[in-house]
């Protein structure tokens, strides 16, 4: 093999690289917008034209993020988006990907939680050098609820609560012990 092939060939894993980098993070900023309730950074994970589907529910993507915090401000008081496995085909500037999802929700009164897993089925486009979801299809795989009411015996006493909003200690640049002042439990 010639400098130039091994070259070209080095190009092209790198650009792989690159793409499945930029494809899980367009990933995961949605779940994190989702748990922040940053509707902006949501809507940043999908194309102008973009569709998410949850169940019967299917929206443009962008103003998917405006429509779930508000379904969610109404039944739960927290939430947890965990993302495990992701598989991606990239096709040039196409991928499809398929990425596990568990989440907990936390019901209002603190006293449930219910777990969920399901899969998000993605169909990304890269437009203008930038991965973005053309489409996103949900499945529900299983859910199942449990006694969350630990959370107020003092089990958790003096950790940091999350919060829905940029004054999540997450958003804090830079992070630092004594900044500004968080809400714990």
């Amino acid at each position: 093999m010639s400098n130039t092939d091994d070259l070209d060939q080095l190009r092209k894993r790198v650009q792989y690289l690159e793409d499945r980098t930029a494809i899980l993070d367009c990933i995961m900023n949605q779940s994190r917008g989702h748990d922040r309730h940053d509707a902006e950074l949501m809507a940043s994970v999908y194309h102008e034209d973009g569709i998410d589907e949850h169940g019967p529910i299917v929206k443009l993507g962008p103003e998917y993020g405006e429509w779930a915090n508000a379904a969610h401000s109404k039944v739960f008081e927290d939430h947890l988006h965990n993302i495990t496995t992701h598989t991606c085909e990239i096709d040039g500037d196409v991928a499809h990907a398929e990425t596990y999802v568990m989440g907990a929700m936390r019901a209002k009164g603190g006293k449930i939680v219910s777990l969920m897993g399901g899969r998000y089925l993605d169909r990304l486009e890269r437009r203008d050098g930038v991965w973005k979801i053309a489409l996103r299809r949900c499945t529900v795989e299983w859910m199942m609820t449990g006694d969350s009411s630990v959370m107020a015996s003092g089990a958790v006493k003096g950790f940091i609560k999350g919060k829905w909003d940029k004054t999540d200690p997450s958003y804090a640049r830079p992070l630092v012990l004594d900044g500004e002042p968080v809400e714990r439990y």
